[in-house]
């Protein structure tokens, strides 16, 4: 999701009586119907995974941002540790513009999330900067890389970087070989799909050099391979078996503006990838409204109500409503194998100021309302059964 968010600029129109109109018709609305899902017929698994992506932490704590939880101003990270949240999940680029999302930053929080107590996911983008469906750019220092020189400097990058956290004392609870790698990664030479779908053996000789890597120097780290959707889960998990590729989870973004908006075509296709692949399932980015308004001038990427799904509005309870439906989705998925629900962004409020064009496009999104004090929806993540 990350690009699409950060790259968006607020469209004016959205100012518009009309947009205003559309909003407070649709919060009018009665409390929103949760869908009905099936029993739970197995106890819960006491692993499951109640995480949140907090790359922008750094960034919005060093602009002074302060949080509050029930009007009280209150560590953001404690924040979250006192909701019940256990596992963060932080991206990684190879060597970005600025300290932002660079190996150091991303050790220097880990560690301080460590002592509290959570989880470490890594997200390894092996990018400079956002790679996602639609942009997977190899960094700067390998673009001339022949194959086998990108095989093995994806070894020897991934491997360094296992090291780098162990130095620290972090021992990384998982590892994603890419990012919403839906085509691939390292384009040219590791892309798949379309014009490039003869490409599967290059790209998984690749992906299985990171996997390698992290199994060489950490004997507990799992891995995950993370694509956006799951209408081409298929096809594409289905290539990688072809491939005998070797892996722990398979992670899925789920957004319904990009990823369809019934949970009962989502719970189907992730019981027949579990039955299929026989890996279990993270929800590895999420996320839903609380409004439609909006609190800086950056375009929020979600501001209509066509884009809800629409037993939940865009409202402090429906966005509640919507984190406990998909929580027990994922609880009631065959043999216990929905591992975990992950939000994207939730600190992502506006903190760069109402006025700011490059501030969040998210703002909307988060699990803090435009006070920045908690909503009902991040208690649910961390507590809901």
């Amino acid at each position: 999701m990350g690009l699409y968010l950060y790259k968006m600029k607020r469209v004016l129109i959205l100012l518009s009586s009309i947009a205003i109109l559309s909003a407070c018709s649709k919060s009018s609305n009665p409390d929103p119907v949760t869908p009905t899902l099936p029993p739970i017929l197995a106890p819960l698994n006491p692993d499951f995974i109640r995480g949140v992506d907090l790359s922008f932490t750094p960034e919005i704590l060093l602009a002074g941002t302060i949080f509050k939880d029930n009007n009280q101003t209150k560590d953001l990270i404690q924040i979250f540790k006192d909701k019940g949240l256990n596992t963060v999940r932080l991206r990684l680029w190879h060597t970005p513009i600025d300290a932002h999302s660079s190996l150091q930053e991303v050790i220097d929080f880990a560690k301080n999330l460590n002592t509290k107590g959570f989880n470490i996911w890594l997200d390894l983008h092996y990018s400079d900067t956002w790679a996602d469906p639609s942009n997977q750019t190899k960094p700067a220092a390998w673009k001339n890389a022949n194959f086998t020189d990108l095989k093995d400097s994806v070894y020897q990058y991934t491997s360094r970087t296992i090291q780098a956290f162990k130095s620290a004392g972090i021992t990384l609870k998982i590892v994603q070989i890419g990012n919403e790698t839906n085509s691939g990664f390292l384009w040219d030479l590791g892309k798949v799909g379309g014009a490039f779908d003869s490409n599967w053996g290059n790209y998984t000789l690749l992906l299985k050099e990171g996997i390698r890597a992290v199994k060489d120097n950490s004997n507990t780290t799992k891995t995950m391979i993370h694509i956006a959707g799951f209408d081409s889960s298929d096809w594409f998990f289905g290539n990688l078996a072809t491939q005998n590729v070797s892996y722990d989870y398979i992670g899925l973004s789920y957004y319904p503006i990009w990823h369809g908006k019934s949970l009962d075509v989502l719970s189907a296709s992730l019981t027949s990838l579990i039955n299929k692949y026989q890996k279990p399932i993270i929800i590895a980015e999420t996320s839903y409204p609380f409004t439609l308004l909006w609190n800086d001038n950056t375009n929020n990427i979600v501001g209509t109500s066509s884009q809800l799904i629409s037993a939940f509005d865009a409202t402090p309870d429906g966005q509640n409503a919507y984190t406990k439906a998909l929580i027990d989705l994922m609880h009631k998925l065959p043999g216990q194998q929905g591992l975990g629900v992950c939000w994207w962004a939730p600190e992502w409020v506006s903190f760069k100021g109402n006025s700011a064009t490059n501030g969040s496009s998210a703002e909307n999104l988060t699990l803090f309302d435009f006070n920045n004090n908690t909503l009902p929806a991040l208690s649910s993540l961390g507590s809901y059964q």
